[in-house]
Formats: C-alpha cells, sequence, structure tokens
C-alpha cells in the first residue's frame, strides 16, 4: 500500500470523527449563544431605559429648582420647554420599562415611580402657576421641601431601578459562563479521543516506511561529503512517495553538479574581471603626474607592455601639417637599433598607417620569423603575436600602439588593451589641450614681459598670466573685482565730475554778479569823474582838476584790479576761452612801443625792441592773450626799474617740452619773449612764490612799491593756456629777465586753436574787437562831417534800476543836447516808448526786476515801430557770451560797464548815422 493512501486514509478518518464531534459541539455552543444574545440584547435595553429615568428625573428636578429660584422676572421659555419635555421623556420611558421588566420587585418600584412622579409634576405645575400670576413672591418653604423631598425619593427609585437592571445583568453573565465552560470541556474530552486514534494510525505508518527513508538517509550523508562534482544517486525498487523522493534527489544532484560547473566559471571570470580593473587602476595612477605626451608616451609604453606580458612596444603620435598627417614615433619598449627607418608613417601607409586610416585594431598571429627581432642580452627571437590599436577620441585618431608578444595574446589581455585604449584618447586629448593652453600661456606671458615697460598697471595681470591654468580662473576673479573698482572709480570720478560742473557754474554765476555789483557803483563814479576831468564849464581849479583826475585813476586801477581777479579766477577753473588767430610780429612790436614809450619818457629809462633777423613774419597764437601777457610783464619791468633800460627781444630757441608730471618730453621750436630790466631784482627763493596768486617779493606793509600782485599768476596761467612757460632769472640790484615760451606754429596760414575753454571769459578783452568792428563806419567821409553834432535834439530813453548810473549817464549825454527818457526796468520802459513814439536810441540795462534787459528787448522787438530802433545794451555782468546773449535777444550792440563815454558816443554816433542812412 502506497505511503500516500495509508497516510491519507489515517488522516481522512482522524478528520471525520473530529469533524463529527465538532458539529455537535457547535450545534450546542450556537444554541446557547442564541439564547444568551437574546437575554443581553433584552437585558441592555432595559439598561439603557433605566438609565434614561434617571438621567430625566434629575433634569426635571434641576430644571424646576432653577425656574422656581429665578424671582422677578418671566419664566424662562427655554427652561420650560425643556421641564416639559424631560417629564414626558420620563413618562414614556417608564412606561417602556414597565413593559419589558415583568419581575415583581422591578414592577412595585416603577408603580411608585409613576405615582412620584404624577405627584412631583402637578405640585411642579402649581409652583409655576403661582410664579406666573406673582412673579416676586415666594412659595412656601413647606411646599417648596415637599417638592424637594419628592425629587429625592424619584432619584433614589430611579437608581434602586438601575442598580436591579445591572444585576440581572451580572446574573445572566455568570450562567452564560457556566454554559460555555461545559461545552469546552466535552470538545477537549472528543479531542484526546480523536489523538489516541491518530497516533495509532501513525506509528503503523511509520514502520511501513522507515526502511526506505534509512535508505535516502544514508545517500545524502554521502553527498554532504562529496565536492558536488560528483554527487551519489538514491536507487530504490518499490514504487511510492520514496521513489519519487529517489527521482527527485538524482534530478537535483545533477542540477547540482552543474551549478557547481557555473559556480567555477563565474568565479574565474570574476577573478579576471578583478584583474582587469586593477591593471587598469595602476595605469590610471600614472595619468595624474603626466604633464605632456611624451611624458604619457613613455610611461605607458613601459608600464603596459610587460603587464600584458608582451615583449616589445611602440607608441606613435598623430602630428598635422599643413599639406599632410604622419604618426610619429614618441617611445619604444625593448627596441633595437636599426628601427630609425620606420619612425614616421603616413596615413594608409603600413600596418601603422592602415590602422589609423581604419580606425579599428589589427591583430597579428604567427608572424613570419624574419618579420622582427625581440632581442637581450642571451639572444634575440620573432614575436609570435603583433597587437596594433588606434586610439579614438570623439571618432578621430591621436594615436596609435603596437605590441609584439612572443606568445598569443589572451583574450583577458586583448580586453585589458582595449579598456586602456578608450581612456587614453580622452586623456590624449586632455594633455594636448593643456599644452595648446600652456602654449599659450607662454605667449601670454612674453606679452606680458613686452608691455610691463609700458604700464605698470597692466603688470600685475600679465604676470598672473605667467601661472598654471588653474590660476587663470583666479586671474579671471580678480580682473572681475578690478572691473568693479574701476567701475566704481569712474562713477566716483563723473559724480565729482558732476559735482566740479555745478561747483564751476555756481562759480561763473558768482562771477558775473560779482562783476555787476562791483562795476555798477564803479560805472557812475567813472563817468561823472571824466565829465568832471574835462571841466566843460571851465570853472574848477587846477587843484580840483587833479583830485578830479586821480579819482578817474583810481577808479581805472580798481577796475584793473577786478579784470585781474576775474581772470584769474577764470584761467585757474578752466574757463578762459583761447583763440588763436596769425599774429603779425611788426604789428606787435608796434603796438608794444606805443604803449610803453610814454612811460619809458617819463620815468627817463631807455627802452627797446629787438626782433631776431631769422624769425618769421608772423606766427599762430591768441593776440589779445600775448599782448595781456606781455604789458603785464613791462609794466612789472618799468615799475621796478628806476634806471637804466627796459627791452624786450624777441627770438627762435630749441627748448625742451615740459610734461604735465614736470619731465621732459623732448625738444621744438619755440618762440622767446625775453623782457629785460637793470631794476632792483628778486631774491632766489622768492623766485618761485611771485607766481602765486597775491604774492609779491616785497609783502610787507612798508613796502615801497604796490600792486596785488596778480600780475605774474595771470601771466603764468595764460602761458600754459597758450601752450607756453615763463621762465625767471635774477639776482638782486642786478635787474630781471622774464622769458616767456611759446610754440612756434606755422599750419598753411590757417587758424590754429591752441585751447579751447568750455564756458565764459572776461569781456573786457574784447572791447577792442568791438571797436574795430565801427572803424569803416567812423572813417567814412561823411560820417567825420557831421561828427558829434548828430547827437545834438536826439531823444534817448535810459533803461536803468540803478540811480547812480542813470544820473551819470543822464549828465553826460545831455552835455550834447539830447533829450533824456528814464525807465526803472523793462515794464516800465514799454509805458514810456507807447508815450514817445519818436524816441531815436535806448540805452538798456540787462540785470533789472520785475523784467530784466533780455525780455525788454524782445518785447520792444515786437512793436512794429521799434522793430529797427538802436537798442544799445549796458551791463555789469561782464561775461564772454552776455554779447552773443544780447544780441539773439534783439539788441543792436552791447557794451560793458563801466562805460568808457568815448566808446559809448562811438557807438551812438555808428547807429544813429546807420539809421538816418
Amino acid at each position: 500500500m502506497r505511503f500516500r493512501t495509508k497516510l491519507y486514509a489515517s488522516i481522512g478518518s482522524l478528520l471525520l470523527f473530529i469533524t463529527i464531534i465538532v458539529m455537535i459541539l457547535m450545534n450546542m455552543l450556537e444554541q446557547s449563544t442564541v439564547k444568551m444574545n437574546v437575554v443581553i440584547s433584552d437585558l441592555n435595553e432595559r439598561i439603557e431605559v433605566a438609565s434614561t429615568i434617571k438621567e430625566e428625573v434629575s433634569v426635571t428636578s434641576s430644571v424646576l429648582n432653577t425656574m422656581l429660584k429665578d424671582r422677578g422676572g418671566k419664566i424662562n421659555a427655554d427652561l420650560l420647554n425643556t421641564w416639559e419635555s424631560s417629564n414626558s421623556n420620563l413618562q414614556v420611558a417608564i412606561n417602556l420599562l414597565e413593559k419589558k421588566d415583568t419581575q415583581d420587585k422591578s414592577q412595585e418600584l416603577i408603580g411608585k415611580l409613576k405615582i412620584l412622579q404624577d405627584s412631583y409634576r402637578s405640585m411642579g405645575q402649581q409652583a409655576l402657576v403661582e410664579r406666573r400670576m406673582n412673579p416676586n413672591a415666594e412659595l412656601a418653604p413647606d411646599f417648596l421641601a415637599e417638592i424637594e423631598q419628592f425629587s429625592q425619593r424619584m432619584v433614589q427609585l430611579s437608581e434602586l431601578l438601575h442598580g436591579l437592571q445591572e444585576q440581572g445583568m451580572k446574573n445572566e453573565l455568570l450562567r452564560s459562563k457556566d454554559t460555555y465552560t461545559w461545552a469546552v470541556e466535552n470538545i477537549y474530552i472528543y479531542l484526546v479521543i480523536g489523538l489516541l486514534i491518530g497516533i495509532g494510525f501513525a506509528i503503523w505508518i511509520i514502520k511501513s516506511t522507515s526502511n526506505n527513508l534509512n535508505k535516502v538517509t544514508d545517500v545524502m550523508k554521502q553527498a554532504t561529503a562529496s565536492d558536488f562534482d560528483t554527487l551519489p544517486r538514491i536507487e530504490i525498487t518499490s514504487k511510492g512517495e520514496l521513489s519519487e523522493i529517489a527521482v527527485a534527489f538524482n534530478k537535483m544532484a545533477k542540477a547540482l553538479e552543474k551549478h557547481s560547473k557555473n559556480e567555477k566559471q563565474l568565479k574565474e571570470e570574476a577573478e579576471e574581471l578583478s584583474w582587469l580593473n586593477t591593471k587598469i587602476a595602476e595605469i590610471a595612477t600614472l595619468y595624474p603626474e603626466i604633464e605632456n605626451v611624451q611624458m604619457l608616451a613613455n610611461m605607458l609604453i613601459t608600464k603596459l607592455v610587460p603587464m600584458v606580458g608582451a615583449s616589445y612596444g611602440v607608441f606613435y603620435l598623430k602630428e598635422v601639417t599643413k599639406s599632410d598627417q604622419y604618426l610619429t614615433r614618441m617611445s619604444s619598449y625593448a627596441s633595437l637599433s636599426g628601427e630609425e627607418d620606420r619612425k614616421q608613417f603616413r596615413l594608409g601607409e603600413g600596418l601603422i598607417g592602415q590602422c589609423a586610416l581604419l580606425k579599428r585594431p589589427i591583430h597579428l598571429n604567427h608572424v613570419p620569423d624574419d618579420y622582427l627581432k625581440l632581442g637581450s642580452g642571451l639572444g634575440e627571437a620573432s614575436p609570435h603575436s603583433i597587437m596594433i590599436l588606434p586610439v579614438l577620441f570623439e571618432e578621430q585618431v591621436l594615436a596609435v600602439i603596437e605590441i609584439a608578444s612572443f606568445e598569443t595574446l589572451t583574450p583577458l589581455h586583448i580586453k585589458l588593451l582595449e579598456k586602456v585604449n578608450n581612456n587614453l584618447g580622452i586623456k590624449i586629448n586632455s594633455i594636448m589641450n593643456h599644452m595648446k593652453v600652456e602654449l599659450l600661456l607662454q605667449e601670454s606671458q612674453a606679452l606680458t614681459e613686452e608691455l610691463q615697460a609700458q604700464s605698470e598697471e597692466l603688470q600685475m595681470q600679465q604676470e598672473e598670466l605667467r601661472t598654471t591654468n588653474e590660476k587663470l580662473e583666479e586671474q579671471y576673479e580678480a580682473s572681475k573685482q578690478k572691473n568693479f573698482e574701476i567701475q566704481e572709480v569712474s562713477a566716483a570720478l563723473e559724480e565729482k565730475a558732476q559735482q566740479l560742473e555745478i561747483s564751476s557754474k555756481y562759480k561763473s554765476e558768482f562771477l558775473a554778479n560779482m562783476s555787476h555789483e562791483l562795476r555798477t557803483p564803479l560805472n557812475s563814479l567813472l563817468i561823472l569823474a571824466q565829465i568832471l576831468s574835462e571841466n566843460g564849464e571851465g570853472n574848477l581849479t587846477s587843484k580840483q582838476q587833479e583830485y578830479i583826475k586821480t579819482i578817474h585813476s583810481s577808479g581805472n586801477d580798481l577796475l584793473n584790479l577786478i579784470n585781474d581777479i576775474l581772470d584769474l579766477a577764470k584761467v585757474e577753473s578752466g574757463k578762459l576761452d583761447v583763440i588763436s588767430k596769425e599774429v603779425e610780429l611788426n604789428q606787435l612790436k608796434e603796438f608794444i612801443y606805443r604803449q610803453f614809450s610814454p612811460i619809458a619818457n617819463k620815468k627817463k629809462v631807455h627802452f627797446s625792441i629787438e626782433l631776431d633777423n631769422e624769425l618769421p613774419m608772423t606766427f599762430f597764437t591768441d593776440e589779445l592773450r600775448l599782448q595781456q601777457i606781455l604789458k603785464n610783464l613791462l609794466a612789472n619791468a618799468f615799475k621796478f626799474t628806476e634806471r637804466g633800460s627796459v627791452s624786450l627781444q624777441i627770438r627762435s630757441v630749441m627748448k625742451s617740452i615740459i610734461g604735465n608730471g614736470g619731465e621732459e618730453q623732448g625738444f621744438q621750436h619755440m618762440f622767446a619773449f625775453s623782457v629785460i630790466d637793470t631794476g632792483i631784482g628778486i631774491e632766489k627763493e622768492k623766485q618761485e612764490t611771485i607766481f602765486e596768486a597775491f604774492k609779491q617779493a616785497d609783502g610787507t606793509t612798508s613796502r615801497k612799491y604796490g600792486g596785488t600782485g596778480l600780475g605774474l599768476s595771470i601771466c603764468r596761467e595764460l602761458a600754459q593756456l597758450l601752450g607756453g612757460y615763463i621762465e625767471v632769472s635774477s639776482e638782486m640790484m642786478n635787474g630781471s629777465t622774464f622769458t616767456l615760451y611759446l610754440p612756434n606754429l606755422q599750419i598753411n596760414n590757417k587758424l590754429v586753436n591752441i585751447s579751447t575753454a568750455r564756458m565764459e571769459a572776461a569781456v573786457s578783452l574784447e572791447a577792442n574787437d568791438s571797436d574795430n568792428s565801427h572803424d569803416q563806419i567812423l572813417k567814412e567821409e561823411s560820417f567825420i562831417k557831421h561828427g558829434k553834432s548828430i547827437l545834438r535834439n536826439k531823444k534817448v530813453l535810459i533803461v536803468d534800476d540803478d540811480i547812480r548810473n542813470v544820473y551819470a549817464l543822464t549828465i553826460a549825454l545831455e552835455n550834447h543836447d539830447m533829450e533824456i527818457l528814464v525807465a526803472e526796468n523793462g515794464r516800465e520802459a514799454l509805458d514810456v516808448l507807447q508815450e514817445h513814439p519818436n524816441t531815436d536810441l535806448i540805452l538798456m540795462d540787462i540785470m533789472m526786476p520785475e523784467m530784466d534787459g533780455f525780455e525788454a528787448i524782445q518785447q520792444i522787438r515786437k512793436i512794429s515801430i521799434f522793430e529797427t530802433i538802436p537798442i544799445i545794451a549796458l551791463t555789469a555782468k561782464a561775461m564772454k557770451h552776455s554779447r552773443e546773449e544780447c544780441l539773439e535777444a534783439g539788441a543792436t550792440d552791447y557794451i560793458s560797464k563801466p562805460i568808457n563815454l568815448e566808446q559809448l558816443f562811438s557807438l551812438m554816433q555808428v547807429w544813429l548815422f546807420t539809421k538816418e542812412g
């Protein structure tokens, strides 16, 4: 009988017996459970109803007490509703419990509770009715005590009912526990009987199968002692489960033998992979030390050839020329002499060139004996195998490696060569790029050395370029920081320039206002002094005339001082215009001689002007500035020379060019204007200080010679604007020599601008230009014939807010029989012109309140009858652009204060003559 059949029969009988027993017991338990659930469910409902009765009694009592204690107002409707609802719920719960609990004791308690509840409810309603009728009335204490007593008794009865229901639940649970214990004891008895029957069946089965199991055990013991290459087999002839086990074991033994072989094969492959990775890592450790391709070739071929068991190796690097590409031998391993002929290959030439052209390895076995000889001290022989591999990077051949071995290269060695070859292309490309960077770095360093002498600022940046490629990034960051600092400095400089521009603008406005405030009172002083000095009525004594001339001379000295201060301020702030034109030296000589020959005659000092014969007739510079410098130098020479001579020498010399830093920058032809005197001389230690503003050789209060100390300071600044400079040489009591050096500019007779300033300049220097513009009119015969008689009986409007100027001009003009009209501002001038349309000429001040001169002129020109009336602008704000502004506003001409009466009369004659045709 099969083991399985025996086992099934025994187990089946056992299971059938146990099933019958279990079914009987389960039926008994089910009936007991159903009965218990019904009882427990009923008890739970009774307990819940008893709890409801208990809660509602408590709520009814609490709500009623609250309503009765609250006096002096209406009964709270919510509390009243709660009380009524609670009484209704209590009545329903009592009736429900009376139906469910049929016990005598419970029925007795429920009857008492119903009576108490009815009484309590009626008493509560009575109390509430009395409260509604008289909210402030107090209930009788006995009545309240009786209500409280009913409430407490109801609470006691509800608690007794609740406890009675809970006790019934406990009793029922105890009965259920006894029934469950009896059922479990019966189950244990039947199970013991079933186990005894099962043990009998098991003993019979074990005896019938023990022999075959012993056979299986012996075979398994033998299998554990074997090496899994050959395992024993189980041989059982009987049929059954053990025979199937034997077949399964034999199959398992066969599978284990196969698995053992696979495991050994995988182990060998893992060892090969480990060896491969180790060798690749050894080669990779060489890379950090390599600095160039030559070093890479030497170290790689020396390491790689013995690693694969070879005896010979060569490393070829691809080199590109303009016309062709070559593979050049860079390094070799175990090479012999006589191989120089095979040092270089073109693409496609030989196996080396063919390998590079095909971009794939070439493997040769069974190499002929005369192909290549490998030798040592003991002898030489031919290799058996040759391997040629191309080194690629991004599908481009960078190098070729050739290896020869006496033994055939194993697949593992070939795989190692391929792995190394894959990473080698990346390294070669990296090294070549690094070498290019190094080359560029060297070139950059060379450029740095060349530029170092030209710029110290660039030197630091160029020195940083000599560092390695890694330091280039640091230099880039430093450069970014430097640029940021430069931008900050540029922004600061730009802000400073804006501040200077604003400051310069305020300074210009201050100069203009100061000019106006100083010249306005001086104007009336000079006009009146000039009128008095003429002594038209002949009633002044000679002493009085001398006083008047002194006043007029002092006023002119004050005017010159004002002009000097304004000129110095403008020169120092870079706001003085220098306009170059062609200057004739002979005319300059005549001008200087006319200016100073009267002074020389008066002081009895010999005066001469000498011109070098080799000088050109003309040169280019600003004539007015040159005249101003020479007049200042000559005025000083005459002032400090009591006897002897003063001379002006003009010659051409070779002179060094002085840079901004004071260094010499070469030589050039220059004009030298030397003012030589035989005066008191200047101490050597004071020859520099005399060029500073307000500084003099003798600056004490007891000095013999007067002056402001501005002349030489202005001369030096003007000389620099003209592109030159001034030198002085002097000895005490032996005279002084001041030499002005100016560039000798000869540019095809064209105007040369030596320097152009940006803002205003004193108009006093251009007064001569205004006079010269009218020379032709003054020389006309018809004009000469009329003379000042053209002024007679002319109606002139004076527009000025300063009564002093109006007074002085009125006196001066009335002396020439002119009719004078006066207006204090532009608005009043328009009214006067409307009343006097036959006005012949207008003298218009510029700076006035309410309506200034510019606006007044524009308004006058809008009146058709005054479109051509001569308007001469008068202003003490003597700035260069004042003339242009006046003319643009519509003025006919312009004159600055203090007014020169002769110049004013000349202008009036010109424009009145022009008006009359």
